[in-house]
């Protein structure tokens, strides 16, 4: 569960405007949310946040009753991961397999464990052929599934989706797509693909101008022809 309270960010201190304004939402453990927004609305300000990237300029955030704070970081991302919206800026090691495994040495685990969890979840995902493909070698759509391959490999109870259907041709979204359908984890999707926010969540929160203007079933917002319009979207 996330529980979030009061949430306010502000990248200085001395500006008037934050980047995020009393935030307020809860999610439930299993749930799927779309995080919608135009852009500068805060989308990925909150899922940095969440993850404890950005610090928050006050209110209270906690993952499954623990605060998100300096000390607690690192259990906090034993049980949440979070998927840049450009894979280039998630995937430094040389190779695929290689990237897949960094997190697991960097949390201690022995190399069996390390060498059995990179196959398994390259396996799941279709992408065992690229296992020693070089990172920048790769297109869009693998490129993708390579950097949600090192964020599953650590078996987080919550994915954090910045844009996942961004750079992808047709064919590899709804592949994308079927394959998110298919994982049993909480997600929060920071999204402007209504039809992937469609296909995937049952609830999506509005953001405009660093504060929630709607928190509703997916069907009900991403219907309201004129909330989306007031909304720029």
């Amino acid at each position: 569960m996330i529980e979030v309270k009061h949430l306010t960010v502000k990248y200085n201190v001395k500006e008037a405007q934050a980047a995020l304004d009393d935030i307020n939402f809860t999610v439930e453990s299993g749930e799927r949310i779309a995080l919608i927004g135009a852009n500068g609305a805060g989308k990925s300000t909150l899922l940095l946040t969440l993850i404890g990237v950005l610090p928050p300029s006050s209110g209270d955030l906690c993952v499954d009753g623990i605060p998100v704070k300096k000390d607690t970081l690192r259990e906090i991302r034993r049980r949440m991961g979070l998927v840049f919206q450009n894979p280039d800026d998630q995937l430094f090691m040389p190779t695929v397999e290689e990237d897949i495994a960094f997190g697991q040495r960097n949390y201690g685990l022995d190399e069996e464990t390390i060498q059995k969890r990179t196959a398994a979840v390259l396996e799941s995902l279709d992408i065992s052929r690229l296992e020693h493909r070089l990172a920048h070698h790769l297109s869009g759509g693998e490129k993708r599934l390579a950097a949600l391959a090192g964020v599953l490999v650590m078996e987080p109870a919550i994915l954090l989706l910045d844009e996942p259907g961004s750079f992808l041709d047709p064919r590899s979204r709804r592949n994308l797509i079927s394959i998110l359908s298919g994982l049993s984890q909480t997600m929060v999707i920071a999204t402007h693909d209504f039809y992937l926010a469609q296909k995937l969540c049952s609830r999506v929160i509005l953001l405009a101008e660093g504060r929630i203007c709607a928190d509703g079933p997916a069907e009900e917002v991403l219907g309201d022809a004129a909330l989306l319009e007031e909304n720029g979207l």
